[in-house]
């Protein structure tokens, strides 16, 4: 729970509910740095919570079964 306690993280998981996305993307999504993204997702990726894959030049992220539980979890905590 410390890992998604964090708002940013919070955030990039939002943004990776609906799709996967490359950091250029979160940045849009989220307007957080690209180091500040790439710090958290390492933090997310170690949780298992996101995972990765390289397409093309670019790496994109998802979030992992585990990390969709999670969030429908806590979703379904606020409602």
């Amino acid at each position: 729970m410390k890992v998604i306690g964090e708002d940013s993280r919070l955030r990039i998981l939002c943004a990776l509910q609906c799709s996967d996305h490359c950091v250029c993307e979160l940045e849009e999504h989220t307007k957080l740095s690209q180091s500040l993204i790439s710090h958290h997702l390492k933090d997310l990726k170690t949780t298992n919570m996101v995972s990765d894959a390289k397409k093309g030049q670019k790496v994109y992220y998802s979030l992992t079964d585990f990390g969709s539980n999670v969030m429908k979890s806590l979703l379904t905590i606020k409602a």
